[in-house]
């Protein structure tokens, strides 16, 4: 009851209403299970049944893709799966990852109030009222973002049901977060028998696509036709997959949405040597005398224990085996996994300073500038000319569109291009999301506005009607439910066949002698973007905010 304490205080009546509304859909929701015809499915660790939806699309809740990563197990590789007997009921989504659950999540928990827990190497899986198994369907497998501490494969926005009615295997996948996911330490690199620690999320994420390879078949998913995709710190982790060795071979395709581990936009990974040092710090604030008792204390100890210390990194880093160099030099060297990747970013995503996108007059551009750039603002007006109100505006909704993970996932597109013989295709999300004035937002205020951070998601996977159940906070219209129906079937076609254009859409290869991008706004176009401009964005990047 204490995490529904601190949602509480933390919102205004309006949104507790909200909340408590959410809830009573949620419990309504739950139901009886409704037996699939064919279940169970047997798959390596034993027989599995799901649920059937309203919608007839098949629904497998909480499949255990490791063993528990605890006590002995905990900042540990993940272990494989202890086979059972009888039947797996698959129709509940299993806990969420350790992390500090917080309200601006509470609006997309499905159940609402998600329990938390170490036990979390789950996945749940949608499909197809058609699939079973030698079906060969395409599948998708979504990692949720959160910036490494939070998320959850449970959050409504990031369901599966709708992708499954389009004819695809959709996958979503838990990992460790925080310090459970990415805690190095010298005596855990000693005893991997790697002489690498640390990446321990990113050592769940390939524990799940081995497990896809394996068992994916029975479900009715073509294991030599998988698309790993993700947003913000899973779009993240994509990119990490592709830089990794230890994930060849187990997906086709990657598409990753506003997060690569690419300066400027994105944040490079430590170094080993530099995670072990905090794994050091946390052990002298646990009071312990080595690892092992580090291990013996309860995950609520350790979090004490992080917060005593202060802010802590917690993503990938360079351990010299999952991730063995900066991505910059793998790619350059052309050591990705040459797969076609489909990579995104929003019109205002993370990474841009505010002040540019509240710019309304020359003045507020010539403010900005100033702040941002300071000596280099002749050379910023030699290539973003303004004299009139109308062109400062226009400039510095350029500044906002390509700054951030703007610059970092075009960056990723084009190392893609440089080094791989695979193409890469790049795009934005500009719509601009519009909430409902009678509530109070949580989290990012109304303010920020535009296309922001993560607003593509339920464009991206059809999930515009999972959100908030019984309150409605974002107002949809009709043209926002057609370009939703557009990006899924870009998506759906890059995931079929490595090529994202359809009938409705034509997306361009990516070039880095001719940079085009496909936008999706008001409007959907092709825009020519100006190399010298994100160049100019790339060696001076504005704060992030």
């Amino acid at each position: 009851m204490e995490t529904n304490t601190i949602i509480f205080r933390r919102i205004g009546l309006s949104s507790l209403v909200c909340v408590l509304a959410v809830m009573i859909a949620c419990i309504a929701r739950a139901g009886v299970m409704v037996p699939i015809a064919g279940d169970p499915i047997v798959i390596d660790s034993g027989k599995v049944a799901g649920t059937q939806l309203a919608s007839g699309v098949h629904a497998y809740y909480g499949i255990p893709y490791a063993a528990p990563p605890v006590n002995e197990l905990r900042w540990h590789a993940p272990a494989p799966v202890k086979p059972w007997t009888g039947i797996y009921n698959a129709d509940t989504p299993r806990p969420e990852s350790v992390q500090q659950i917080h309200a601006a999540r509470a609006f997309n928990v499905f159940p609402q109030i998600q329990t938390i827990s170490e036990d979390c190497l789950y996945l749940n899986i949608w499909t197809p009222p058609t699939a079973k198994a030698g079906a060969m369907m395409p599948v998708m497998v979504y990692i949720h973002g959160g910036g490494f501490r939070s998320g959850s494969p449970n959050d409504r926005e990031i369901s599966g049901a709708e992708m499954a009615k389009k004819g695809v295997i959709y996958i979503g996948v838990a990992y460790r977060l925080g310090i459970f996911g990415f805690m190095a330490h010298p005596e855990a690199t000693r005893e991997s028998g790697h002489n690498a620690s640390g990446n321990w999320g990113i050592l769940d994420q390939i524990a799940a696509l081995k497990w896809v390879q394996r068992n994916i078949a029975a479900f009715g998913g073509d294991p030599e036709n998988v698309t790993i995709m993700g947003e913000s710190a899973g779009s993240e982790s994509v990119f990490t997959l592709q830089c990794s060795p230890l994930a060849r071979g187990l997906f086709a395709r990657a598409s990753g949405w506003s997060g690569a581990n690419l300066l400027p936009g994105g944040v490079p990974p430590r170094s080993l040597a530099e995670a072990e040092a905090d794994g050091v710090k946390l052990q002298q604030a646990m009071k312990a005398k080595n690892l092992a008792e580090m291990r013996a204390m309860g995950w609520d100890t350790v979090l004490a224990a992080m917060k005593q210390i202060g802010d802590m990194t917690m993503r990938p880093i360079v351990d010299g085996y999952s991730l063995p160099d900066l991505p910059e030099n793998i790619f350059k060297s052309g050591k990705q996994n040459d797969v076609p990747i489909l990579v995104s970013s929003t019109a205002h995503d993370a990474g841009t300073s505010m002040q540019f996108f509240q710019v309304k007059t020359l003045t507020d551009l010539q403010k900005a500038v100033q702040k941002n750039f300071g000596g280099f603002t002749d050379q910023f007006y030699k290539l973003f000319p303004a004299s009139t109100d109308a062109e400062a505006v226009r400039q510095a909704q350029i500044v906002v569109a390509d700054n951030g993970f703007g610059v970092a996932n075009r960056d990723w597109a084009r190392a893609q291009a440089l080094s791989g013989k695979q193409p890469s295709y790049l795009v934005q999300f500009a719509r601009a999301v519009t909430y409902r004035k009678d509530l109070q937002w949580i989290g990012t205020p109304p303010a920020y506005g535009g296309a922001s951070h993560a607003g593509d998601i339920s464009y991206w996977l059809g999930t515009y009607n999972n959100n908030n159940p019984g309150c409605v906070r974002r107002a949809w219209f009709d043209w926002d439910r057609e370009l939703s129906e557009k990006m899924q079937d870009v998506l759906i076609a890059f995931a079929r066949n490595g090529n994202p254009s359809t009938n409705a859409v034509k997306v361009p290869r990516y070039d880095p002698n001719d940079e085009q991008r496909v936008v999706f706004g008001d409007t959907i176009r092709i825009e020519k973007m100006n190399t010298e401009q994100i160049e100019f964005l790339r060696a001076h990047p504005t704060p992030r905010e």
